[in-house]
């Protein structure tokens, strides 16, 4: 079969993809933010915002160190950042092929891991 040579997820499963992908890095910023405000109250120990959610939080992140908060920040910026090139995938149809085999990463371990650029298959091989 000459199928192996044009390995790609449709169109319409590409723009499932990219809607998924578009939602994830608006939570994943919400959740920057999130991280970045606690960093800054740790600074100041505000207490701007006194609701039982944020209060919560706010707690949390206290006895978080500063360390670890922006170590969080860190990771979730990478997180983003791999978004952001798995959209850039989908724009060039090369969204959801392994970059070690060639073969189609299923579909539900792209809709876990989005950003994924490895099959199973490939990741186990790493080990």
């Amino acid at each position: 079969m000459t199928e192996e040579l044009n390995v790609r997820y449709s169109d319409k499963d590409l723009a499932e993809f990219k809607a998924l992908i578009q939602e994830k890095i608006e939570k994943a910023k919400h959740d920057l933010d999130l991280i970045k405000s606690a960093y800054m109250n740790d600074l100041n120990n505000g207490t701007d915002d006194t609701s039982p959610t944020f209060k919560a939080f706010e707690e949390g992140s206290e006895t978080m160190s500063k360390e670890a908060n922006s170590q969080l920040a860190i990771r979730q910026e990478k997180f983003i950042r791999d978004l952001k090139n798995a959209l850039i995938r989908i724009e060039n149809k090369t969204y959801g092929v392994c970059r070690v085999t060639g073969k189609l990463i299923n579909k539900d371990r792209l809709k876990l891991v989005p950003h994924a650029t490895l099959s199973i298959e490939a990741k186990n091989m790493q080990q």
